[in-house]
């Protein structure tokens, strides 16, 4: 339940899948986060670019979302319409674009 509260930061390379959901707060958090909308197959319905401290994030549509460090979504070029994929790995799956 306290998903990206209290921490610093949010490694580059690292992204929190929550699901379900559609919506998003950033109250409490002390750095802006990317915000990936994802429908039930996994497909980007909408990207909110550095959602700064308490804000709000919402898109109808979205049954999850992916919190990724302000900036990831544009240095992967994530756009609606996209498809990721979930793999396994380690402890915690990855999450891909697929191609």
């Amino acid at each position: 339940m306290r998903g990206l509260l209290g921490r610093k930061e949010l490694p580059r390379g690292e992204g929190m899948l929550l699901r379900p959901a559609a919506s998003v707060h950033t109250a409490f958090m002390r750095f802006a986060i990317d915000v990936v909308f994802l429908g039930r197959e996994f497909e980007v319905v909408h990207v909110a670019h550095s959602v700064p401290p308490w804000r709000v994030a919402r898109t109808k549509g979205a049954t999850m979302v992916l919190e990724l460090p302000a900036g990831e979504c544009s240095r992967r070029d994530l756009q609606p319409g996209d498809r990721l994929t979930l793999t396994a790995g380690g402890s915690a799956g990855a999450l891909r674009t697929a191609a």
